[in-house]
Formats: C-alpha cells, structure tokens, sequence
C-alpha cells in the first residue's frame, strides 16, 4: 500500500504535516506540539524521511494519549495518521 491509499477522512478535520527532512529529535518534538492544538477527535497527517520517526511517532502518540490509526512507509519516507481523543479529567 502506498502512501496516497492510506484512509483518509475529509480535509477538513486533518491537519497535514509534512516533516520530511528533518532529523531526530524534531518530528517528534513538531508532532507533539501540532497534536496538542488539535481539538478532541482532530486528525493530524504526518509524513517524515527520518527513520528513527518509526520509533519516535508511535511513543509520542501513546504519550499524549492520542491513536495511531495507521502508520505506512514508502521508499524513505513514513506517513502516520494520527486522532486526538479526548482525555479524562
């Protein structure tokens, strides 16, 4: 499956982030801060050509308490589909 066929929802409830170049720590840290202004149920659409963004896009996700809908790599690049949810008081 490439990137274009991973499931998406309207434009106007994802917000697309493009990452590529950038390297460890900075996808993590840039993906973190766009999901905490997300409203609860938002989506956000990351794509980054750093490899460590495998490992560190999933633990930011779980950190915040948000879910990885789905998670796809293409040639250098990896794409995630991430929802916010909300959190409990």
């Amino acid at each position: 499956m490439g990137l274009a066929a991973m499931p998406e929802s309207s434009a106007a409830d994802t917000v697309e982030l493009d990452l590529s170049g950038l390297k460890c720590p900075l996808p993590a840290l840039r993906t973190r801060k766009a999901l905490r202004t997300l409203p609860a149920g938002g989506r956000l659409a990351v794509t980054c050509t750093d490899p460590l963004a495998g490992i560190d896009i999933p633990n930011v996700v779980r950190e915040e308490g948000a879910t990885l809908e789905a998670q796809e790599r293409a040639g250098t690049a990896s794409r995630f589909l991430i929802r916010r949810v909300a959190r409990s008081p």
